[in-house]
């Protein structure tokens, strides 16, 4: 079986590797956002690319979800003795090793798709890992400051600022001229599942399928399309995807993010047993759904989840 995932962070690793332990025999093509990358200190930082990376490969910080195992922070603390900044996006010692590798490596003219499989060669996530485009695109948020408008970087809002203010737009900067990287055609192509796993639909999903040919790829690929909703009871699971969605005028409800996907997208939609009541909503608007345990406690948790959306795609299919 050809599985292709749409993933984002720390919710799409963890998903990515429940679904390793449901389908140990699939072949899996994980296409990775890339809209939260940032150029921090001269260097390229991919955090959604390397959480995947870090989370299948054996190396995560499991507290935190993100960044290294067994880690310490002396550049950092030595380049803010220095007063460089900023201070508040927390690069370890061994993910800076990444960084300046990935940085290398672009520089030499190596484009972003070609890096990142070199990078897993040391990793071996068991997956084949693309970046949604080798091109830029970072995610932009607008939000209103002292009386005015400004627009930051989506890590300032996210990490700096812990979304601690609404936003008024989220903008994949430079994603209507990117292109697919190679093979994300290709993959979804061949592909006999798609799946979108319960990263942000906004920032993670969202971004991905901003890159033009993405969207209208998946939409015609002719396999069965299935979602599992990141909001349950009314509230995201991890994170602060409420705020986003505002933005773009989407309710925090697992209803109203399957409608925002749509139809002409999603075949199947996954919600948790306390948004039973989204059941009959989300069907109506022509999206086959299912309420079934959607928190990922552990990982035979997150397999059942992943078992789940491949019976779903099983039953749409036939």
């Amino acid at each position: 079986m050809r599985i292709v995932v749409l993933a984002g962070g720390i919710g799409g690793a963890r998903f990515l590797r429940g679904l390793k332990q449901a389908a140990p025999d699939a072949d899996i093509t994980v296409i990775g956002n890339t809209g939260d990358d940032i150029h921090l200190f001269g260097l390229k930082v991919c955090p959604d690319l390397d959480t995947v990376m870090y989370t299948l490969g054996g190396g995560i910080n499991e507290e935190q979800g993100w960044g290294r195992t067994e880690e310490s922070f002396h550049v950092k603390e030595e380049l803010a003795a220095y007063g460089v900044g900023p201070e508040w996006f927390g690069l370890g010692d061994r993910d800076f090793a990444t960084h300046i590798v990935r940085t290398q490596m672009l520089g030499a003219g190596y484009p972003l798709s070609a890096v990142t499989e070199a990078l897993c060669a040391r990793w071996q996530p068991g997956v084949r890992l693309i970046p949604m485009s080798d091109d830029r695109v970072e995610t932009h948020v607008a939000i209103e400051e002292d009386g005015g408008r400004k627009v930051v970087h989506f890590q300032e809002y996210w990490v700096k600022m812990r979304a601690s203010v609404d936003a008024t737009a989220v903008v994949p900067v430079g994603a209507e001229a990117a292109k697919p990287a190679p093979g994300v055609l290709e993959a979804i192509a061949a592909a006999d599942v798609i799946l979108f796993p319960p990263s942000n639909p906004v920032v993670s999903v969202g971004t991905i399928l901003a890159v033009p040919g993405i969207r209208g790829a998946i939409a015609d690929a002719g396999v069965p399309v299935v979602g599992l909703s990141p909001i349950v009871g009314g509230a995201p699971v991890r994170g602060m995807a409420d705020k986003v969605l505002a933005a773009v005028g989407v309710e925090s409800t697992a209803s109203a993010v399957a409608e925002h996907y749509g139809s002409g997208l999603l075949d199947g939609w996954l919600v948790d047993t306390a948004d039973a009541a989204a059941v009959a909503p989300v069907e109506a608007a022509g999206i086959r759904c299912r309420a079934v345990p959607l928190l990922m406690t552990d990982l035979d948790a997150t397999a059942a989840m992943a078992r789940e959306a491949l019976t779903l795609a099983e039953e749409v299919r036939a």
